[in-house]
Parts: C-alpha cells; structure tokens; sequence
C-alpha cells in the first residue's frame, strides 16, 4: 500500500560522509585535534553501512555511503513517494563515545553541517537534533542552540545508552525539548555501553537487531515509572524503529503488573495505556505484521489510531518498493497517519508547512 501524495516521512535517513565533511564545524583546536587522532567514521555499530539491512539494493548509491546521495534522497524517498516533508535522523557516533567534551563538538558539529548539506539544498526536508547523551547540560545546551532554527523539529535519543531514560539524570534534556515543544525521538540503536540483551553479549547482527524491542520496551516503562510524564505533562516521545507489533503485548502485562505492584511509585497512577495513548508516537517501518486481518487485530488491540506515523524509513530495506504502508489499513486511518498525526505530533510543521 503506498502513502497519499502529500504525506509527511516520520524517518528518513541521511548519514555523514566522513570526518572531512564535519571539519569545517569545528573550532581550529578540535580539528587538529581530530585530524592528528586519525579519527574517523565513527560509525553507530546498530547500523553497519555495509549490511544489507542498512540499505535496500536499490538505494545504496554506486560510491559512498547510504544517505550521502542528496539527489538520489529526493528521487528516490521524496519524488517517488510524493512526499510534502520529511523529518531526517543521522545516526552518528558523536552519541556513543565516551568523551563528553567530543560528543559534544560531534554534535554540533553534525546539526550544523544538516543545516547546510541538507536543510538548505531541499525546502522539504526537516531534522532532528542530535544531542550529546553522554552530558543532558550539554544536551539541553544545543537543544537551546538549534531551536531557533525552526527545521528541527525533534529532539534525536539513542535506544540504548548509559542507563535508562526515566532517570531524572535525563530530565533537563526534557526540560530543554518542551520549552520548544520539541518531541523526543527515541531512535533504534545503541551507544553499547552495555549488553544490548538482558543475558549478555548476541555473536551475531540479528539477534542484536531483533532485541532492540526488548529496550524500547525498558525506556517506555522507565519514562512511566519514573514519573516523567507526571512532570512533564506535555512532553512527546516519538518511537523511531521500535516497530509496532510488540506494544499491544506490552501494554497487556504493563497494566496488569501495575494495577499489583503500584504502591511504592504513587505517582505512577494512570494506567500504561492511557500513558501510552496520551503521549506516545511510533512510526511504521518497520512494520511486523504479515497480513490485514493481523493488522486489523494489532489496530484494535492499540485502540489508538493517532499513535501512529508514517515513515518511510530510507534508505534502509523493510519494505518493497514505494509499498510502504502495510496492507488492511483504512483509508482515513492512512490519510491519518500520513499527514494528521504528524502535524498533531510536530508542532513545527504546522509552523513551517501552513
């Protein structure tokens, strides 16, 4: 099933060159720094630029990496889809090292250089922004320097990281993202500082990719039991690659172990569902259920049609083609998913797109 024309891409992907391209954004000191390390790549290990999941056959370009290509983004993502606009994720190691200060300079380094390569060559294209977790005052720090710039219009978070993202530690990074009414956007992925399963190190991709689940998961509870939508009662959080067939599931144990175990967390008095629904968005790609009938079921277990967006996901491989809507839907579910849920959920867009 293929998007309306017009519809708005939740995730879309672009991807940094090498270190050469981010120089330029860097103070003299970091370069030389930089440049007599030898550092390069600094390539999130969740995404291999050479797996065959990280890029369809039909997007990887003939020379560099997936997401380099701009002209092969707008033919390929925008064009063929029809695409009015478009939110991009660059993943990027600036998240995962262990250096504040260096996470910090990355990052800059990766938002300014998005403004440039990609927010200034195509009108339609908006952005996250990347944020140093390693340091929440760094973070909040550029969450306050990109806001102006209206094209960013969420506040990117890796799946995985120090420790669990309910953890007050985290919250001036919430705090920095609703006084611009930014949404967050948890994207898969890992910054590997621990075992990306609960029984230790996977010995392959796979079992590292199918268990990301398992942390989007441990964040979403977190985020409920640890009171961050009680505190901040209007924040969003965007679930970028979660998939979507595991949340009925979820959902179903959550509200039956809290209505027993509630007590020591009083604050945490509305129930997972409600939470969810409330303030909870998931994008579509990847998408787990094999047929309509499935996907009725999951749709009347979520009981939450505005939870969903449209994403197309380039240019990894999850779909066929421009098919990239799963088949059942309604057609006002769809038209809801592609165009109203992401203006609901991203308040810039109604800014920047009205």
């Amino acid at each position: 099933m293929t998007a309306p024309f017009g519809a708005i891409d939740c995730d879309l992907h672009v991807a940094v060159p090498g270190m050469r391209s981010l120089l330029p954004y860097m103070s003299q000191a970091w370069q030389e720094m930089i440049t007599s390390r030898g550092t390069d790549g600094l390539e999130l290990a969740s995404y291999p630029p050479g797996a065959p999941l990280s890029c369809r056959p039909d997007w990887r370009p003939t020379a560099g990496k997936p997401g380099t290509d701009l002209a092969m983004l707008q033919r390929q993502a925008l064009d063929a889809l029809g695409t009015r606009a478009a939110i991009t994720h660059c993943l990027h190691g600036g998240q995962a090292v262990h250096s504040e200060d260096l996470a910090r300079t990355l990052c800059q380094a990766v938002n300014d250089w998005l403004v440039v390569e990609w927010l200034d060559r195509e009108p339609r294209l908006r952005a996250s922004i990347v944020v140093p977790m390693q340091s929440p005052t760094y973070a909040a720090e550029e969450i306050e320097r990109c806001a102006a710039d209206k094209r960013f219009v969420q506040v990117q978070l890796l799946a995985a990281g120090e420790m669990l993202l309910g953890r007050r530690y985290y919250w001036p990074i919430y705090e920095a993202a609703l006084k611009h009414d930014l949404p967050i956007g948890i994207h898969a992925g890992s910054a590997f500082r621990h075992a990306p399963t609960s029984n230790g190190w996977p010995s392959h991709f796979v079992q590292d990719y199918v268990g990301q689940t398992m942390g989007f998961e441990a964040q979403l509870l977190s985020l409920m039991g640890e009171g961050v939508f009680n505190h901040f009662p209007g924040l969003r959080v965007v679930l970028i690659e979660s998939g979507v067939t595991w949340l009925p599931a979820f959902l179903w144990r959550a509200i039956k172990s809290w209505r027993g175990l509630r007590s020591e967390t009083p604050w945490f008095a509305r129930s997972p569902a409600e939470l969810a629904r409330q303030h909870v968005r998931l994008t579509m790609q990847p998408f787990d259920a094999p047929g309509a009938a499935e996907v009725k079921r999951l749709l009347e277990h979520i009981d939450g049609d505005h939870m969903l967006l449209f994403a197309s996901d380039f240019p990894h491989w999850h779909y066929d083609g421009i098919q990239a809507l799963p088949p059942g839907l309604p057609p006002d579910l769809v038209h809801k998913m592609s165009v109203d849920n992401p203006m609901a959920t991203y308040p810039r867009l109604q800014e920047t797109l009205s």
